[in-house]
C-alpha cells in the first residue's frame, strides 16, 4: 500500500490522460460515458489522499522519473494545491452521472466517445497544471487541458459554438504564449523552471536584472488573467459558455477558471512573494481597479441579459472579480475570502448551469421570455436554481456569504471601507439578475415552452441537488472550506518576503 501511496501524485494524472485515450476507441456513447465516469470518480479518492497527507504531514514532492528537481519535473503537492485537486476532482465526479443523459440529447451519437476523451483529457490537463511544480510542465497541461475545451465547446449544436471556440482558441493561444514568454524570461534570468526553485533564484536576479523580472510577471499575469477571464479579458467567455453543451459548461464554468486562478497565486505569491516585497510590484494596483470594474460591469451586463447561459457567463467574470479583490488586498481575511470564494463559486456555478441544462433538457430553450411559469412545471429544478442563486448574492447562511464576509473583513483590515461598501454594493446587482429569472419563473403564466416540461431523470436532478445542498451547507458548516482556506492563506502570507 505505501508503493501505491507513493506513487499518488503521478496517477492524479496518469490514470485520466490514460482514459481519454481509451475512451477514444470506445465507439458507443454509453459505454464511453461509464469509462469516463468510472475514471473520474477515481480522482476524488487520489486528492483526499494527497490532501489528508499534507494536512497531517508535510508537502508532498515527487520525482518524475527519479531525476531530482530542479533538473527534472516535480509534482509538488501543498495544501493550496491539494485543496484545488480536490475541488476538480469532487465536482467533476457529482456531475458526471449528469452528463449520460445531457450528453446524448445534445450531442450527436457517434461523437459522444470523442466528447468523453475530450473531457478527460481536460480534466487531466487542469488536474496536471494544478499539481505540477514546473513552469513549462504547467504550460504544457495549460495546453492540453485547453485544446481539449476547444473541441468541446465546438460540439454544441449551435452553429454559434464554433465561432464561440474559434474565439477562445485566439484568445487563448495568445494567452498561452504571453504565459510561455514570462517563464523564458525567468529561465534566462534565474536558469531554473521549478517554482520553488525559482523563488530561491529570484531575489538575487531581480537585483541584477530587475527589468527582465519584473517584465516576466507582466507576460505572466496578463497570460494567466485571458485564462481566467480577468474583466477586460474575458471576452472569449461569454460566448463559449452560452453556446457549448450544458455539462461541458457547467464543467468548464466550475473547474478551469478556478485552476488559472490557482495558478495566478502559485506566480503571485509562491514565486515572487517568496523573493520580492509585493508592495514594491504593481499587482494590487492593477488588481483593485480591474476586479471592481468586473464586479460591477459584468453584473450590469448580465441584468440585462435574456440568455440565461449569457447571463450566468457574466455572472461568472463578476465573481471572478471578487477573487482576484481578494488577491489585491493581500493580507490574511482577504486572501482566505479568495480562496475560500474559489471553492464556493465552483459549487454554486456548477448547480446553476446544470440547473440550466436541465431546462435544456426538457424545455429545449433557455430564452428568459421562452420560460414564463418554468418554476411550475420544473419545481426542483427551478428551486435549486433559486437557492444556489441566493448563495451567488451572499445571502446569510449560504456559502456565497461566508466568501463576502472574509473579504469585507479583509478590506476593512486594510482600512478601505470604501471596498468594504462596493462588495456589497455589487452584491445587490446579483439580486436583480436572479430576481428577474425568479419572476419569469413563478410570476408569469405558463409559456408553451416549459407547458409540458418536467423536472429531468434522477441522473441529472441528483448532481443539481448535490451541489446546491453543498453551497448552502458549506455557509453553515465551513471547517473543510474556510477552515482549510485560512491555513492556505497564512502560509501563503507566511512565505511573504
Amino acid at each position: 500500500m505505501n508503493a501505491v501511496t507513493a506513487q499518488l501524485p503521478a496517477l492524479q494524472v496518469v490514470i485520466p490522460l490514460l482514459g481519454a485515450i481509451i475512451a477514444a476507441f470506445l465507439r458507443r456513447g454509453t459505454l464511453a460515458w461509464a469509462w469516463a465516469a468510472l475514471i473520474t470518480a477515481l480522482t476524488p479518492v487520489i486528492a483526499f489522499a494527497q490532501l489528508h497527507q499534507v494536512w497531517t504531514n508535510d508537502t508532498i514532492s515527487y520525482r518524475m522519473g527519479g531525476w531530482p528537481p530542479p533538473i527534472g519535473i516535480e509534482y509538488r503537492v501543498d495544501l493550496l494545491n491539494a485543496f484545488v485537486l480536490l475541488l476538480v476532482s469532487l465536482v467533476s465526479t457529482i456531475m458526471m452521472p449528469y452528463a449520460r443523459r445531457s450528453v446524448a440529447h445534445e450531442i450527436d451519437g457517434d461523437k459522444q466517445a470523442w466528447f468523453y476523451c475530450m473531457y478527460l483529457l481536460g480534466l487531466a490537463g487542469l488536474l496536471g497544471i494544478t499539481i505540477t511544480g514546473d513552469a513549462f510542465n504547467a504550460f504544457v497541461f495549460l495546453e492540453i487541458s485547453s485544446l481539449s475545451t476547444y473541441v468541446m465547446i465546438a460540439m454544441g449544436r449551435d452553429r454559434r459554438a464554433l465561432v464561440a471556440s474559434y474565439q477562445y482558441l485566439i484568445i487563448g493561444t495568445i494567452g498561452a504564449t504571453l504565459y510561455v514568454i514570462g517563464v523564458g524570461l525567468l529561465y534566462l534570468v534565474t536558469g531554473s523552471l521549478n517554482f520553488a526553485d525559482i523563488g530561491t533564484r529570484l531575489a538575487e536576479a531581480s537585483a541584477a536584472y530587475p527589468r527582465p523580472v519584473l517584465a516576466g510577471l507582466a507576460f505572466l499575469f496578463v497570460g494567466i488573467s485571458l485564462k481566467l477571464a480577468l474583466f477586460p479579458l474575458h471576452v472569449w467567455l461569454p460566448n463559449a459558455y452560452a453556446y457549448a453543451p450544458s455539462f461541458a459548461t457547467a464543467f468548464l464554468a466550475a473547474t478551469a477558471t478556478k485552476v488559472a486562478i490557482y495558478l495566478l497565486l502559485r506566480i503571485v505569491f509562491s514565486v515572487y512573494g517568496v523573493a520580492i516585497d509585493l508592495n514594491t510590484l504593481p499587482v494590487s494596483t492593477v488588481l483593485y481597479p480591474l476586479s471592481i470594474a468586473a464586479m460591477f460591469i459584468a453584473s450590469i451586463l448580465a441584468v440585462y441579459e435574456t440568455n440565461l447561459k449569457r447571463m450566468l457567463a457574466y455572472s461568472s467574470v463578476a465573481q471572478i472579480g471578487y477573487i482576484t479583490l481578494g488577491i489585491a488586498l493581500m493580507n490574511q481575511a482577504g486572501l482566505t475570502g479568495s480562496v475560500v470564494h474559489l471553492f464556493n463559486h465552483a459549487l454554486i456555478k456548477g448547480a446553476l448551469f446544470l440547473a440550466l441544462g436541465a431546462i435544456v433538457y426538457r424545455a429545449g430553450t433557455i430564452k428568459l421570455d421562452d420560460l414564463g411559469g418554468i418554476g411550475r412545471t420544473m419545481p426542483l429544478t427551478f428551486a435549486a436554481f433559486v437557492f444556489a442563486g441566493m448563495s451567488l448574492m451572499g445571502v446569510p447562511g449560504t456559502a456565497g456569504f461566508i466568501s463576502k464576509y472574509y473579504l469585507i473583513v479583509g478590506a476593512l483590515d486594510a482600512g478601505l471601507w470604501p471596498i468594504a461598501f462596493l462588495i456589497v454594493a455589487s452584491s445587490l446587482i446579483a439580486l436583480v439578475y436572479i430576481g428577474r429569472a425568479v419572476e419569469v419563473a413563478y410570476f408569469r403564466p405558463i409559456a408553451s415552452a416549459p407547458a409540458n416540461a418536467k423536472d429531468p431523470p434522477l441522473m441529472m436532478l441528483v448532481p443539481i441537488l448535490v451541489l446546491t445542498f453543498a453551497s448552502i451547507y458549506f455557509g453553515i458548516d465551513t471547517e473543510l472550506s474556510a477552515g482549510v482556506a485560512s491555513r492556505v492563506a497564512e502560509t501563503l502570507l507566511g512565505g511573504l518576503k
